[in-house]
C-alpha cells in the first residue's frame, strides 16, 4: 500500500469512535502479534521493560491480576452451603432450666425460665403432643425483644422432655390442666414471687385444649390478662384424629444422628424454620441402646435416637382432649386469641364467635401447624399486642365523685 492510501485510510478512521474493550483472551494474543511485529522491527529497551512490569500478575495493572474477578457469561452458580443440623443449646433463649419437685406425687416437672422485670407479664406456653418446652424457645426470645419486662415459662408436660412423674401415661385432659397450675405454683415458690405476676395463658394444639381447660376452670384467678390458642379448633382436630395412625405410620421409627433427625423434620415441612427445629428437635428424640438389631436387615445402619414420646399410646385421650374446647374457649374469662395456619381450620361455633365478636382472630399465611416455629416473630408481635390490649395496669380510670368534691 502507498503512503497516499495510507494517509487518506488513517484520516477515515480518526472520524469514528474508538473501539470497545476486546475480550480477555482476545486482548492478551493482540499484544502477542504486538511483541512479535516489534521483536520483528527490532524495537525493544525501555518501552519493552514498562510493558512487562505492567502484565505480571504482581501487579494492580496487571490483565493477569483481574482474570479472577471475570466470570463466563454462562458459569455455573455457585452452590449454595448446605445449612448447619447442628443442635443448638436453650441457654440462648431462656436464662435457667429449672427441675421441680411436687412433693405429694414426687413427680418431677421440668421447665425452661425467663423471669419478667419491672412487672413485666409471664407468658406461660404449653406444648403440642410429642412436642417439648423448647418448641417455644425462638417465640419466648422475639417477645423479649418487642417487650423486654416480659417473662416467658415453657415447660415439659408429662410424658415429655425431662419430666418424669409417677404415672407418664396419664395424659388425660383433667390431669393435664392441674400439672399445669402445679408448675406455675412451684415456678412462684421457687423465684419467691410474693404473688403471681400478670399472666397470658399460651397453648399449641393440645397445649390450646389445656389451656382453654385452665382459664375455664378459673384456678389461677385474676392473674389471668387473657389467653391464647394456636392452631387448634375442636371441629378440625376430631376430624384429623382419623388420619393420626396413618400419620404415625409413616415417621421414621428412629434416627441414626439428632442431625438426620432434624434433617427429616426441615425436609419433611414438619418445622419449616431450621434454626427452630435445631432447637426444638433434639428434645423430641432419645438415645437407646445400640447393642439391639434393628431389624433382620443387617444393610440396614443403626437408628439409636427413638421419639420420647410414644404417641400411638395416647390415642385414648385424643377424644377427651378436644371435644367441648370451643365452648371453653368462648365461654372462659379473660381476653382471647386464636392464631391460625388458614381461615378454613374454623368451626360453626368459632365463626358465629368471631362474627359477634367473642375474640380476636389472627392468620398468619404461609405457616405450618406449628406456626410459632415457623414464623415466631410474627406470632411474638401477636402475642405483645394482645397483652397490651388486656393489660390492666395501662388503663386509667377517671376519678370518683366523691374525691372530685373533696
Amino acid at each position: 500500500m502507498s503512503d497516499l492510501q495510507r494517509s487518506f485510510q488513517k484520516s477515515k478512521l480518526a472520524r469514528f469512535p474508538l473501539e470497545p474493550p476486546m475480550p480477555l483472551n482476545s486482548h492478551l494474543g493482540a499484544l502477542d502479534e504486538v511483541d512479535d511485529e516489534e521483536d520483528q522491527d527490532g524495537l525493544g529497551g525501555e518501552e519493552n521493560d514498562v510493558d512487562s512490569r505492567m502484565d505480571t500478575p504482581s501487579s494492580p495493572c496487571s490483565s493477569a491480576s483481574s482474570t479472577s474477578t471475570i466470570r463466563p457469561l454462562f458459569a455455573r452458580p455457585e452452590p449454595r452451603k448446605k445449612a448447619s443440623l447442628e443442635p443448638l443449646p436453650w441457654s440462648r433463649y431462656f436464662s435457667s432450666s429449672l427441675h421441680l419437685l411436687h412433693e405429694p406425687t414426687s413427680a418431677i416437672f421440668h421447665a425452661y425460665l425467663t423471669s419478667p422485670t419491672n412487672n413485666g407479664p409471664l407468658f406461660v406456653m404449653h406444648h403440642g403432643a410429642g412436642s417439648s418446652g423448647l418448641s417455644f424457645a425462638l417465640l419466648a426470645s422475639e417477645i423479649r425483644k418487642i417487650l423486654p419486662a416480659a417473662g416467658a415459662l415453657s415447660f415439659d408436660s408429662r410424658g415429655h422432655g425431662e419430666t418424669r412423674t409417677p404415672n407418664d401415661e396419664d395424659l388425660s385432659l383433667p390431669t393435664l390442666s392441674q400439672d399445669f397450675v402445679t408448675v406455675l405454683e412451684l415456678v412462684k415458690e421457687k423465684c419467691g414471687w410474693g404473688k403471681m405476676p400478670d399472666l397470658v395463658l399460651v397453648g399449641h394444639s393440645l397445649g390450646g385444649a389445656v389451656v382453654a381447660d385452665v382459664a375455664m376452670g378459673g384456678k389461677l384467678g385474676g392473674s389471668v390478662l387473657g389467653y391464647v390458642v394456636l392452631d387448634v379448633v375442636e371441629g378440625s382436630a376430631i376430624d384429623a384424629l382419623q388420619s393420626m395412625q396413618t400419620y404415625l405410620s409413616t415417621r421414621p421409627s428412629g434416627f441414626t444422628s439428632l442431625s438426620q433427625g432434624i434433617e427429616w423434620h426441615t425436609r419433611s415441612r414438619t418445622i419449616r424454620n431450621p434454626t427452630s427445629a435445631r432447637i426444638s428437635v433434639p428434645a423430641l428424640l432419645l438415645l437407646t441402646d445400640t447393642t439391639q438389631p434393628e431389624s433382620s436387615d443387617d444393610s440396614s445402619p443403626p437408628r439409636p435416637w427413638r421419639w420420647r414420646t410414644d404417641l400411638a399410646k395416647t390415642q385414648p385421650f385424643w377424644q377427651g382432649w378436644f371435644v367441648g374446647l370451643s365452648k371453653k374457649f368462648l365461654e372462659a374469662r379473660g381476653g382471647k386469641l386464636l392464631i391460625l395456619a388458614g381461615t378454613d381450620r374454623l368451626d360453626r361455633e368459632l365463626i358465629i364467635g368471631q362474627m359477634q365478636g367473642k375474640y380476636q382472630l389472627v392468620v398468619l399465611p404461609e405457616v405450618g401447624h406449628f406456626l410459632h416455629e415457623d414464623a415466631p416473630g410474627k406470632t411474638a408481635g401477636s402475642l405483645v399486642e394482645f397483652y397490651k390490649r388486656n393489660d390492666r395496669s395501662a388503663l386509667v380510670l377517671p376519678p370518683k365523685v366523691s374525691d372530685m368534691y373533696k
